[in-house]
């Protein structure tokens, strides 16, 4: 396991599991709108550090260190590091963008960052197969079956999951492997046209009625 993966999965781990014991500082550092509005934008990053349960924590640990190698072996672990904390942010601002006005909303989980190393990864390995369960498919029809599915959770479901994160962070780590890797869209221009569909429909859906 290399330096950063080591870094990122044991920031996780140590701020989650005192979050879990000390609920002042979980409460202090978790996604909150109305304390955004205050001013307290470190909330954006540490919030993606908190986790709801061990659960909650393993799910997303074993998920960035599966793709990890996958992005690191592609650009290296500074624009690896990069994409991460990029997803993670706008993955936050996208979720206050669509919640602010909700007063007791509040979010934490790494899944916005983690999303955005996946996409990253299938922008990076064209050829990767993932797996919906036990059905073997290629990256990019997982990417854009996924995409979809958050855009339509957004509106429809009542699931506790922080759909806007996951779909900030796909899109993150989209366009910032393009910045830092342009090649791809050369090299992997099938992919890159493959995942960019349901990105710009969101665009256009959120301009026309969200």
């Amino acid at each position: 396991m290399n330096s950063v993966t080591i870094l990122i999965i044991g920031l996780n781990i140590y701020l989650s599991y005192k979050g879990f014991s000390n609920r002042t500082f979980f409460n202090k550092y978790k996604f909150s709108p109305n304390e955004i509005k205050r001013g307290e934008k470190i909330r954006y990053v540490s919030s993606g550090f908190l986790h709801v349960d061990s659960t909650h924590l393993f799910v997303n640990m074993f998920t960035l260190f599966f793709f990890t190698d996958a992005v690191i072996f592609r650009i290296g672990e500074i624009n690896f590091l990069i994409i991460y904390i990029i997803s993670l942010i706008f993955g936050n601002w996208l979720t206050y963008r669509f919640n602010m006005n909700k007063l007791n909303y509040s979010a934490v989980g790494a899944s916005g960052a983690v999303i955005g190393i996946v996409y990253s990864a299938i922008l990076l390995n064209p050829d990767m197969t993932l797996f919906f369960f036990i059905i073997p498919m290629p990256g990019y029809l997982f990417g854009l079956g996924y995409l979809f599915y958050s855009i339509y959770s957004m509106k429809k479901l009542n699931d506790n999951i922080g759909h806007e994160a996951h779909l900030g962070g796909a899109i993150a780590g989209f366009f910032s492997t393009i910045l830092i890797a342009p090649l791809v869209v050369i090299t992997n221009l099938f992919t890159v046209f493959i995942l960019l569909i349901p990105i710009v429909y969101f665009y256009i859906k959120s301009k026309s009625s969200w």
